[in-house]
């Protein structure tokens, strides 16, 4: 798969990032200034990400230009982002890097040098993180749009599909990541990639669907039953004992924050064997679909 994963990545970016303007536009050529000014809200998280990347350039000694801070500003900062400093990936880097660097590279090793992964990385975690913060948001509002509002809304169903999507790939490629890392692992076969996807992809889906059905049944009520699922699933972490935070306060917003992630999709934080906190994980999330498809 010589260079498959940020080649996609790329794609799956620039096709969500167009249709969430075309988003925007179309809520404001139609005059529907409330749901256009959700739509432009949901971009504010993503700027976590961007702030992200700045920091990773200082920490790599390179104070950020006005050129790259405007890239930053626009939301570009994944086209253009800095290598990650240790000890996160314990690997040896070089300046900063971008999604063309990484294909470059891809073509020139094979996509099979410590650099590549490395660079690889930094991207994988980046977007995650982005798509966690904006996409999700984004794909809940147009969702609830096209169920709740206009269930005809061509470009909101569009937007909203491609966010799905592109979420869904985020979460592939830092699994295919994280699978790298584990030393005598070898890149998994397109076939296994395709079938992770398409579990992502469906995971992802119901899940949404059943919160855009219930608050389009419910209402308000809609943030009880998140809210309980979110407790349930921070107090878990935290019995875990998670230890990649060692502050004590940042360890608490961390499992806080993950646990919110919890909401929609698993992700393993911790070395091991996963099948028993997956299948802990199934068991007490799988109650928000079972009861909004029973009401």
């Amino acid at each position: 798969m010589r260079g498959a994963i940020p080649r996609l990545s790329l794609a799956l970016l620039a096709a969500e990032s167009g249709a969430r303007l075309c988003a925007i536009i179309h809520y404001l050529v139609r005059g529907q200034l409330g749901w256009f000014g959700l739509t432009v809200a949901c971009l504010v998280p993503g700027y976590a990400a961007q702030l992200l990347s700045i920091l990773w350039f200082r920490a790599d000694g390179h104070p950020p230009g006005c050129w790259l801070l405007v890239l930053h500003l626009l939301q570009l900062g994944l086209w253009k982002r800095p290598k990650l400093p240790k000890p996160w990936w314990a690997c040896h880097h070089g300046d900063s890097c971008r999604f063309w660097d990484v294909l470059r590279a891809a073509a020139e090793t094979g996509g099979g040098a410590g650099e590549v992964l490395a660079q690889l990385g930094d991207v994988c975690v980046l977007r995650l993180l982005e798509a966690l913060l904006q996409t999700l948001p984004h794909l809940l509002l147009q969702a609830y749009v096209v169920v709740a509002v206009d269930p005809a809304g061509f470009i909101p169903g569009v937007s909203a599909g491609l966010s799905l999507l592109s979420l869904a790939w985020a979460l592939v490629s830092y699994s295919h990541f994280t699978c790298l890392l584990k030393p005598g692992h070898l890149s998994p076969p397109a076939a296994v990639i395709l079938c992770l996807l398409l579990w992502r992809t469906g995971m992802l889906g119901t899940r949404v669907l059943a919160l855009v059905l219930f608050a389009r049944l419910y209402s308000f009520w809609v943030f009880a039953v998140v809210g309980v699922h979110w407790l349930l699933m921070s107090f878990w972490l935290v019995a875990q004992q998670t230890d990649i935070v060692a502050q004590p306060c940042r360890w608490r917003l961390f499992n806080c924050l993950l646990g919110a992630v919890y909401i929609f999709c698993y992700i393993n934080v911790r070395p091991g064997p996963s099948r028993t906190r997956v299948a802990i994980f199934y068991t007490v999330s799988s109650w928000n679909i079972l009861y909004s498809t029973w009401i």
